[in-house]
């Protein structure tokens, strides 16, 4: 399959067209709008469905030591990459903290619509990767949002004097954590036959629900385009590319060492170079409200996703393949 084809058949999928749509909307100045509360229920409602699946998956595969250190390393690398990603936002940028603190959280948490195009790719070429990455996942979604809100409180000067146990307290409870937190253990602790009466809720109808909130999405990056250009530089869109670049080259060897097969090595490398657009953007607009939500959706979904899609998947698969001949 050619750079093309792989292009096309996933920026021509309904979600993205769904951004899109919205994207456009908000340009033309169109009066279609999603209320606020409607939003935030979608966003809770995503969450917990990423969080039961990487439950399921973890009761249906059961603890293994590799299912174990996967864990443990995409969650590691979840909380670590934010901070890596903070520090070059602020060396080679002109963002601010808090900016920074909220785009970092999108490169540390993952692209569920990204993981989905990879896991396409892996059928297109006959790879079966392990079954527990979805709950590698969801693992990764967490970490980087409370290592965000920790780098946001402590770039901000109004919080100085907080101690780092209330900073941790603060982030754990989260609303957005604990709502992803505790559907993973719900989806851990009923296992697949306990999701099966909610399975046409949280199974069927997360793809149409997933393009809803992407349509808030697209109007919320729209509407914030004017704003963000003067925000938008060669350098942050620089970091954009260059950050799941560095970000997959870390999960790759991570992956290697852990012993995944090629297509566990393939998402892994998917997962850290991915830049969250549905748990990140939701916990970033309740946990941090003054950030611009224009700066990081621009950067997630207008520069990383398209060139994880039409770039990145095909390198990330050659790389496992390499890795793993």
């Amino acid at each position: 399959m050619g750079f093309l084809d792989l292009a096309i058949g996933n920026i021509l999928s309904p979600v993205v067209l769904f951004f899109l749509l919205g994207a456009i909307a908000a340009l033309a100045k169109s009066d279609l709008a999603i209320p606020d509360a409607v939003a935030k229920a979608l966003a809770l409602y995503l969450m917990m469905s990423i969080g039961l699946k990487g439950g399921i998956e973890v009761a249906r595969q059961g603890v293994t030591p590799t299912l174990v250190w996967a864990i443990l390393a995409g969650a590691a690398l979840s909380f670590l990459l934010p901070v890596l990603a903070f520090w070059l936002l602020r060396v080679a940028t002109r963002l601010d903290g808090l900016n920074a603190a909220a785009v970092a959280a999108h490169y540390g948490s993952i692209s569920a619509v990204t993981l989905a195009a990879a896991l396409d790719v892996l059928a297109r070429v006959n790879l079966a990767p392990e079954g527990y990455m979805v709950a590698v996942a969801a693992v990764m979604e967490t970490p980087a949002i409370i290592c965000a809100l920790l780098l946001a409180r402590r770039a901000s000067p109004k919080v100085e004097t907080v101690s780092t146990g209330e900073l941790l307290r603060e982030a754990s409870l989260n609303g957005s954590v604990v709502t992803l937190v505790g559907s993973f253990f719900i989806g851990w602790i009923v296992g697949p036959a306990g999701l099966k009466p909610v399975a046409p809720l949280f199974i069927d109808m997360f793809r149409g629900l997933l393009c809803i909130f992407l349509l808030d999405m697209g109007l919320v990056a729209g509407r914030g385009l004017a704003r963000a250009r003067k925000y938008l530089d060669f350098r942050l869109i620089a970091f954009a590319i260059a950050m799941p670049l560095i970000s997959g080259a870390i999960a790759a060897g991570l992956g290697f060492g852990l012993g995944l097969s090629t297509g566990g090595v393939m998402l892994f490398i998917t997962l850290a170079a991915s830049a969250s657009y549905i748990a990140a953007p939701a916990a970033m607009r309740v946990a941090l409200p003054q950030a611009e939500p224009a700066i990081y959706l621009t950067l997630s979904l207008g520069v990383t996703f398209p060139f994880n899609l039409t770039i990145g998947l095909p390198l990330y698969l050659m790389v496992a393949q390499t890795l793993r001949p």
